[in-house]
């Protein structure tokens, strides 16, 4: 009786080992409830959507291949003109591109800014994050990575839309810029300190035996110094596609493109390649994208604030309101707006300074559908 009671105990325990390494090693999908996949878009960038949909429901992709080819879709598409070439030159009439990818499951983010020469931003970005240690590359450098690891280049990202806009922009004296307390302040440059920043500056380093300053020191907390640019931000001069996917797996993947603020500063890097601030996920909590006034927002980090508050337990509305808000108080002015997607696929946005769009596609849907957001 003993040795058939211990073969039966051997054999129990041979079989609960067998479950566990099975129960361990499977990757689970979603759990009971939840509708995957889910795509989530910026602005009514349908095909984009549509796109990145085929790849995750109809091929079965995983997430980041999902996002990379929403958003290649609309860089060949050259959403708005201001994804992908051929939109928003900058102040020497360049188009340079921004871009980012994130793994929710790994925390792995690849990401190129101001890149010149290399049509394909996002897939450049996917490159950095799976065969590099780096997270960001920069510049012409990015661009020669990029062509030594098969993108096509090098290639001229402006277009004949975009030089005509620069010309015209020019014969206006080259208004709007980006430009402060610079002298002239309404023609071309080339650019220098205007009398009162030159004083401004002295003040601030014009230091005493003790160190103290002796200059003019202005209220921190003076809202007329933090005047925002988002009087120059609109739809169609400056803007994000940001890209979150969750796939069959419940796996998520954020991606961003874009070519940056028309007639931006040569060299100026934006919100778009910046982990936290176009985009964020995690798969223990969900997803943020961005869009807007990128030189505030950046700021802030609104993405990685939407999901570390869905991770206290906001839900996503909640989560993306209050993310905005902590921008307004600073810059009543500013122009931008996030949408939120939590692991399960609810979702939500906000927007300050203007009205917001982005679009959604999960199985409970014939095609994509667009949600409007008003401040």
């Amino acid at each position: 009786m003993a040795l058939r009671n211990l073969s039966l105990l051997l054999l129990l325990l041979l079989l609960f080992e067998s479950f566990s390494r099975h129960v361990c090693c499977q990757e689970m999908g979603p759990a009971e409830g939840q509708s995957f996949p889910v795509v989530v878009s910026t602005w009514p960038f349908v095909e984009a959507v549509r796109a990145a949909w085929r790849s995750v429901n109809d091929r079965g992709s995983p997430a980041v291949d999902a996002v990379v080819d929403g958003c290649t879709t609309c860089e060949e598409l050259r959403c708005d003109g201001t994804v992908g070439p051929g939109g928003s030159p900058d102040e020497n009439g360049e188009t340079t591109l921004d871009a980012l990818v994130m793994n929710g499951a790994t925390m792995e983010v690849g990401a190129v800014a101001a890149m010149r020469y290399v049509k394909d931003g996002i897939k450049a970005a996917k490159l950095v994050m799976e065969y590099t240690q780096h997270t960001l590359l920069v510049g012409e450098k990015a661009s020669v990575f990029a062509i030594s690891m098969g993108l096509p280049g090098p290639t001229n990202l402006s277009s004949p839309e975009s030089i005509e806009k620069w010309i015209k922009w020019k014969e206006n004296s080259c208004q709007p810029n980006f430009r402060k307390n610079v002298i002239p302040a309404y023609d071309c440059g080339p650019y220098h300190f205007s009398n009162s920043a030159s004083t401004a500056l002295e003040n601030t380093c014009r230091l005493s035996k003790n160190g103290i300053g002796e200059g003019n020191w202005s209220d921190g907390n003076n809202l007329s110094s933090l005047e925002s640019n988002s009087k120059l931000i609109n739809l169609h001069n400056h803007d994000t596609i940001s890209m979150a996917v969750i796939d069959k797996m419940g796996h998520i993947a954020v991606g961003t493109s874009t070519n940056g603020a028309t007639f931006k500063i040569p060299g100026r890097v934006g919100d778009g390649p910046i982990a936290g601030s176009s985009a964020y996920a995690d798969d223990e909590v969900g997803a943020c994208g961005a869009t807007g006034d990128g030189d505030i927002m950046m700021r802030f980090l609104p993405c990685y604030q939407v999901v570390e508050s869905m991770r206290r337990g906001m839900e996503p509305k909640d989560a993306a309101a209050d993310a905005i808000a902590r921008i307004a108080r600073k810059y009543p002015h500013f122009v931008g707006a996030v949408f939120a997607l939590n692991k399960i696929g609810t979702h939500a946005g906000a927007c300050h300074g203007w009205t917001f769009q982005y679009s959604v596609r999960n199985p409970s849907m014939d095609d994509v559908e667009i949600f409007t957001v008003v401040p």
